[in-house]
């Protein structure tokens, strides 16, 4: 077989992958989300997502993109810029990390303001982890959260999640059908907390997966 016959058999296979692609998408946006943590953040969003009904093809969680907020926006904007590449983009990634005690937070987050096109790049932030935003399904709390030498500040919100889901642990499976009766609470309680905390000139404690969630939620109506 010659060379440009097998050129013109891949170019074919590509052009079939990707109708087969778009074929099974949905209408709505196609979205990816990339998650700091490979378990915990991307089982709570895929288990949402299936509530949802909405689409695999449409909506994809990766959480295999290492554990620092700015390998999470590396690794979102090479995913983005291969799809793109195959005709296939990306209307909407959001990028899911926390503050917690990572050096490059700061910087996560100026380079998703920086990003092209910076309507497509989105952040779903927590101060000081994820832990917050699911501790806002069973009370408002605006304590700071701190590391106190003995326990991380996320330790210490993971210490009050307990209260509410004493078999909580990082990485669980189930945490979303366990919460979810209470999401628009959370949604509720989280925007009240994050108007506190701008009046206050802090973050600690913040989130913005209710910005998140609410997009999801409204993505297929």
């Amino acid at each position: 077989m010659g060379s440009d016959d097998l050129f013109q058999k891949r170019k074919a296979k590509t052009a079939s992958d990707l109708a087969r692609k778009k074929v099974q998408r949905d209408s709505y946006e196609r979205v990816l989300i990339v998650c700091e943590g490979e378990k915990t953040e991307p089982n709570y969003f895929k288990e949402l997502v299936d509530c949802l009904e909405l689409n695999n093809a449409n909506v994809e969680i990766d959480g295999s993109c290492g554990s620092s907020p700015r390998s999470v926006v590396k690794y979102a904007k090479k995913r983005y810029a291969a799809e793109k590449k195959d005709g296939n983009e990306y209307d909407k990634v959001y990028c899911v990390f926390d503050k917690d005690t990572h050096d490059s937070y700061t910087a996560a987050l100026d380079e998703i303001k920086k990003s092209n096109p910076n309507t497509t790049f989105q952040v779903a932030n927590s101060v000081p982890c994820f832990e917050y935003w699911l501790l806002l399904h069973f009370e408002y709390t605006t304590r700071p959260y701190i590391g106190n030498g003995i326990k991380s500040a996320c330790a210490n919100i993971i210490d009050d999640l307990k209260r509410y889901i004493p078999d909580y642990e990082k990485g669980s499976t189930d945490i979303y059908s366990k919460i979810s009766n209470e999401t628009e609470q959370a949604i509720a309680y989280s925007k009240r907390a994050l108007e506190q905390a701008n009046a206050g000139n802090t973050d600690n404690p913040t989130t913005h997966i209710f910005e998140l969630v609410e997009y999801l939620q409204n993505l297929n109506l």
